[in-house]
Parts: structure tokens; C-alpha cells; sequence
């Protein structure tokens, strides 16, 4: 196929917009349009050094994500996620933010390993097995396509906390300001810290 001459940088969507609380339509066309999209996506992507992006979080009510961690990159549709470590939720409290949430970072429990299923960009189907940050990255944006951010998932005085910074009435204001500075430098999804357990999408 032949490379496109440019590529887009989305903007990102942020907590507030219908998109991402509305589960996302399956993807039926796998077309140029689509590898375009995909192609975007990871351009988006790789602006804000992330490590996953779903279709939602620039405005494509889409079932597609990519994700670039730990060396394992590529495009999933249509995903499908069976837990394979169940019992491992509750040793996993990795520190989890959401740049579609700015400035809210919470340790958040979830399965450490996990079995991916879907199909790439050109309608292929495909299964990984998956662990750690990787297992939590393909939950992140598997959550993000059925309509839930990882704030959802927080419990106990974590999910207070979130709930008040939400509430603050300087928070939309701070939103609005993380919007500007990515707006500046055209772009802005999944970040990996390493060292200190975090990861933001």
C-alpha cells in the first residue's frame, strides 16, 4: 500500500464529552480509510510519547485502539478480552491516569495477564496473550470502547478523591489549559513511566 504524503494529529477528547461515555460501533470496513485512521492514530499517538490510543478519545466512536509498549506495537479492532489471572487483581495496584482525565493519577487493581482477541486493520484475526503493563494497556483501551474511563474502576477513597478533584471548580479550567498547551504543539493518549508504575492513556 502506498504511504500517505501526511498524516493527522487528533485532538485528544476529554472527560465532559459525550464520546467517551457512548460504547463504540464495531468496525464492518476494513478499507484505506481505515488504515488511514489507524495511521493517525499512532501519528497521535507517538506525539505525547504515548502508549495507547482509542477511537473514542479523538472523537471516532470506532471499536480500534493502538498501542506501542514494552516494544509490542500495533492496531486492534473489535477486541475481545477474557481474564486469565483473576486472582492477581488485587496484587497489581499499578498508579493509572487517563489523558482524556487530566490531572487525576489514582492506583487502580486489575488483572495482571489477559487474552486478547480481535482483528488487525486489514480484517486478520489475531489473539495475544498478554501481561503486565501490556495486559493493563489492552484494558485501558478496551474499557475506553464500551464507554468507561479507568475512574470508573476506582473504589474506596481513591474513587472520592477523583470525584472531588472533578467536582473542584478549578478543574474544568485546568482542563481547558492542559487542551491549550496540547493544541501548541498539535497533539496529545497512553504514557509509560517506568520506575515508578504508572501508566496514563
Amino acid at each position: 500500500m502506498e504511504k500517505r504524503s501526511s498524516v493527522t494529529v487528533h485532538a485528544i477528547r476529554t472527560v465532559g464529552d459525550p464520546v467517551l461515555r457512548t460504547v463504540a460501533d464495531p468496525v464492518t470496513t476494513f478499507d484505506a480509510s481505515l488504515a488511514a485512521l489507524a495511521e493517525d492514530m499512532h501519528e497521535t499517538m507517538n506525539d505525547v510519547k504515548g502508549v495507547g490510543l482509542a477511537g473514542p478519545q479523538i472523537g471516532i466512536s470506532k471499536r480500534i485502539f493502538t498501542y506501542n509498549i514494552d516494544g509490542h506495537v500495533g492496531t486492534v479492532c473489535n477486541p475481545v478480552l477474557e481474564i486469565l489471572d483473576e486472582e492477581a487483581v488485587e496484587d497489581d495496584r499499578t498508579i493509572e491516569g487517563c489523558l482524556s482525565v487530566p490531572g487525576i493519577q489514582m492506583p487502580l487493581a486489575r488483572p495482571k495477564k489477559v487474552r486478547l482477541t480481535g482483528v488487525d486493520i486489514t480484517g486478520e484475526e489475531l489473539e495475544i496473550i498478554a501481561d503486565g503493563l501490556l495486559a493493563r494497556c489492552f484494558q485501558h483501551e478496551t474499557d475506553h470502547l464500551n464507554g468507561k474511563l479507568f475512574i470508573d474502576r476506582l473504589t474506596g477513597e481513591e474513587r472520592r478523591r477523583a470525584q472531588q478533584t472533578l467536582r473542584h471548580n478549578t478543574y474544568q479550567s485546568n482542563v481547558d489549559h492542559v487542551q491549550d498547551q496540547r493544541a501548541a504543539t498539535i497533539g496529545s493518549a497512553f504514557s509509560n513511566k517506568t520506575g515508578n508504575s504508572f501508566l496514563r492513556s
